[in-house]
């Protein structure tokens, strides 16, 4: 049985299903299906699955995130989103999309432009995905929609990304919400992410009673309940301290930039507090996220296992060992620096649901709330 089904809720049963989805009204308190599209490993399915939603599609190119993706939910995505005829994608209540952030992250722009390579939107492999999901969204009109992206999606271009992407959805007739969260709330982890939640207004109307999630209450996360042992951070393997002259690269590159009066440098990680945003490039050298050792932090620092790596993610229903994730330790970093928090997923579905329970209707074709 795939790992994903260990926590779903009751009643959400049929989610790997390949004949066409029939709604039977048991699927949990608020039935509703969705599509996941640029997938990654699924952050989005997994936070949606957790409110009872039942993937109905999926879309992801990359092998190695298709590999994981299948281990976990027991199927594979379909390929490249530009090779699949919008209208042969099933109807559904909520499109979910990540859709490629490198055009926009100030890491992939400044990348991009030291190579003398297009961004944003000029990036012709992954800066224009943006407009196919609209062209999705055109052809099968669902009811809701969940995107996310880094938040230099705003700031992008000189500000003039974001006013293009929330015209051409709001022609697309969506009342459109966006607000850029911090994961640290529900992980240990500074990662802050712009979520866009558009509501159909032929549906919703022009004001959806739709609020952005607030922080939960309680006992903030902290580092040190992601560790695999937090009594012993050096119960790991030794391939995951870093070498002496890594190390001493590290700290050299960190001295020579503050000396500029630059903050470029790595991120020692307090055990009690939250870490650096996990990067998709933290294969190369761990440096944003370092887990001190020995007494007073004096000794090599270590870099994330995987399984902690996976649990500062949010990932803790799929991996609780190695073999949980099916690629190698460099694909895997990558996988997780690009993943969605599923629990920010969670959260921000939740108020959606809320919306769509004060509009719900028997739904046609499958989908809760189409006409």
């Amino acid at each position: 049985m795939p790992a994903a089904t260990r926590n779903t809720p009751e009643g959400a049963t049929d989610l790997f299903r390949t004949e066409p989805f029939h709604r039977t009204g048991d699927q949990g308190p608020v039935p509703f299906t969705f599509i996941d599209l640029f997938a990654g490993i699924g952050g989005f399915r997994l936070g949606l699955q957790r409110l009872g939603g039942s993937c109905v599609f999926t879309s992801e190119w990359d092998k190695f995130s298709q590999q994981t993706y299948r281990k976990w939910f027991g199927e594979l995505p379909h390929g490249d989103i530009n090779d699949i005829d919008a209208a042969d994608i099933p109807n559904h209540d909520i499109l979910a999309a990540g859709f490629p952030c490198q055009p926009f992250s100030i890491a992939g722009v400044s990348k991009k432009r030291s190579l003398g390579m297009p961004d944003g939107f000029d990036c012709q492999k992954q800066g224009n995905l943006f407009f196919r999901i609209c062209e999705i969204v055109d052809e099968k009109r669902p009811p809701v929609l969940i995107l996310e992206n880094v938040k230099n999606l705003k700031s992008h271009d000189k500000r003039q990304t974001w006013p293009v992407i929330k015209s051409e959805l709001e022609k697309l007739d969506y009342v459109v919400y966006d607000r850029i969260i911090d994961a640290r709330h529900w992980v240990p982890q500074h990662r802050e992410r712009i979520f866009i939640v558009c509501f159909d207004r032929n549906i919703f109307g022009a004001r959806p009673d739709f609020i952005f999630p607030e922080p939960p209450g309680g006992t903030s996360p902290k580092f040190r309940d992601i560790l695999e042992d937090p009594s012993d951070v050096d119960n790991v393997d030794r391939k995951y301290i870093l070498t002496a002259h890594l190390w001493r690269y590290l700290q050299n590159y960190a001295a020579k930039h503050k000396a500029k009066g630059n903050g470029f440098g790595f991120g020692m990680t307090d055990l009690d507090g939250v870490s650096r945003t996990l990067s998709a490039r933290y294969y190369k050298d761990g440096s944003e996220v370092l887990i001190p050792r020995g007494k007073n932090g004096k000794a090599r620092p270590r870099r994330l296992t995987i399984v902690e790596a996976a649990h500062l993610m949010g990932f803790r229903e799929v991996v609780s060992q190695r073999d949980d994730v099916p690629v190698s330790d460099t694909q895997a970093y990558k996988q997780f620096g690009n993943a969605v928090v599923p629990d920010v997923v969670e959260a921000v579905a939740s108020q959606v649901l809320r919306v769509m329970v004060g509009k719900l209707a028997k739904g046609k074709k499958g989908c809760l709330l189409k006409k």
